[in-house]
């Protein structure tokens, strides 16, 4: 595994998180009846309780 290529990655990995947060606050920017029509709030609560429950788990 070269320099080169885990550069490569965390690039990649940056690039894809920016276009994940841009993707939302564009959904977050449509009036809620709509994101409702489209069921981007139980995506973005399931989203967050997962992340949640991930972070909470207690280490032994």
């Amino acid at each position: 595994m070269s320099v080169l290529s885990s550069i490569g990655r965390l690039a990649n990995r940056y690039a894809q998180a920016r276009a994940r947060h841009r993707s939302e606050r564009i959904l977050l920017s449509l009036p809620s009846e709509l994101r409702k029509d489209i069921g981007f709030p139980e995506i973005f609560e399931t989203r967050e309780s997962r992340r949640a429950t991930t972070f909470s788990a207690k280490v032994i």
